[in-house]
């Protein structure tokens, strides 16, 4: 029984939740830049590069030959994933900045010091008191 206790303290602590909430948002993220690009960016680069279709673009390596599909280097594909990780990639780094910038600001301001008790006078006062009768 303990090592069932011991894994539900480990899956239910914080960061472990915190992880799979962030995992399950990113993949649904990156299905939106897959979208953004393949849908959206890459059509008009197609068209400004003379119709191109980058799902198309590859080099046949082998030919088909009877029920053997052609061997074929899909390097449009590729582009277009390189594109895809360059997004995420920059949105991310966008994100962390901007968590770096509010953590700076907020280390930055530190708290105003705490104006002195009347105890903490009073104490001063006869620490005063007493070095001057010391000397």
């Amino acid at each position: 029984m303990s090592m069932i206790k011991e894994f539900r303290d480990f899956a239910m602590r914080g960061n472990v939740v915190d992880l799979a909430v962030g995992i399950i948002i990113g993949a649904a993220f990156g299905k939106i830049v897959s979208s953004f690009v393949n849908d959206i960016l890459m059509p008009p680069i197609g068209i400004a590069l003379g119709g191109v279709d980058f799902k198309d673009l590859s080099v046949t390596l082998k030919d088909a030959v009877g029920d053997v599909a052609a061997v074929t280097w899909n390097y449009g594909s590729f582009i277009q994933t390189v594109v895809d990780f360059v997004i995420v990639a920059f949105a991310i780094f966008l994100l962390i900045k901007a968590l770096n910038s509010m953590k700076k600001k907020a280390e930055e301001a530190p708290p105003a010091p705490l104006a002195p008790t009347g105890e903490e006078l009073l104490l001063r006062e006869i620490r005063d008191l007493l070095k001057s009768r010391g000397n």
